[in-house]
């Protein structure tokens, strides 16, 4: 499914979201910043797609920052977008194919939610932190505005599906997004999940409205 929509993925993330998940990578840019100023920090993208959040993460980074995914056709478009700057590694982020305690940094950007088990996935990404790195996931909310909310809905599970079948050519891909997301926990279910996996100053931020959150933690041990 995913190979079939990779040469429409970035322009129906951008006409979906208004333009409004540029600034939403920036953020994730901004949490890391820290890190990515360090010449000897090195952060992993993970479900990296066609590559969007790790050039956002490159953009003026000291960091080494690399990508992985499991779609080789969103990867190749990746590699064509990076032209040489950012190593890509095919690897299911379930299992990934990095030695424990690896990376200063992880980012996941709506990829914990295609995951087959989020807990899991959630206890991989720490096990390829090193103690003191930082993990950071984006990924779509439920608005908890009221009346947003309900207006949210509609978008996501009518005008989604349409535009984003017609464009890509796959309606069924745009019907598994509203889908994936409704299945997935909320923000404050997330929060404890990522306490539970064992990060450590865990935190949310809602953006836009709660259409989108972002959730960092730190690996301590």
């Amino acid at each position: 499914m995913f190979s079939g929509i990779a040469g429409r993925y970035d322009l129906l993330n951008h006409v979906l979201s208004l333009n409004i998940d540029k600034s939403w990578r920036r953020r994730v840019r901004s949490e890391l910043q820290a890190v990515l100023a360090d010449p000897n920090a090195v952060v992993l993208d993970v479900a990296c797609g066609t590559g969007d959040v790790s050039l956002e993460l490159r953009r003026d980074a000291a960091a080494t920052v690399i990508g992985t995914d499991f779609c080789r056709p969103m990867l190749i478009i990746a590699q064509e977008k990076s032209r040489g700057s950012i190593p890509y590694v095919e690897a299911d982020a379930m299992k990934l194919s990095f030695a424990d305690n690896t990376f200063d940094g992880v980012t996941i950007a709506f990829g914990l939610r295609n995951l087959a088990d989020h807990a899991a996935g959630l206890r991989e990404l720490k096990r390829v932190i090193k103690p003191g790195g930082r993990l950071c996931v984006l990924e779509c909310s439920n608005p908890s505005i009221p009346g947003f909310s309900q207006v949210f809905k509609l978008y996501f599970e009518t005008v989604v599906p349409r535009i984003g079948g017609l464009i890509s050519g796959s309606r069924r891909a745009y019907t598994y997004l509203p889908d994936r997301v409704s299945r997935f926990p909320d923000k404050k279910i997330l929060a404890a999940m990522m306490e539970e996996a064992g990060f450590a100053e865990v935190r949310f931020q809602s953006l836009t409205g709660g259409t989108a959150a972002l959730h960092l933690g730190t690996k301590t041990i």
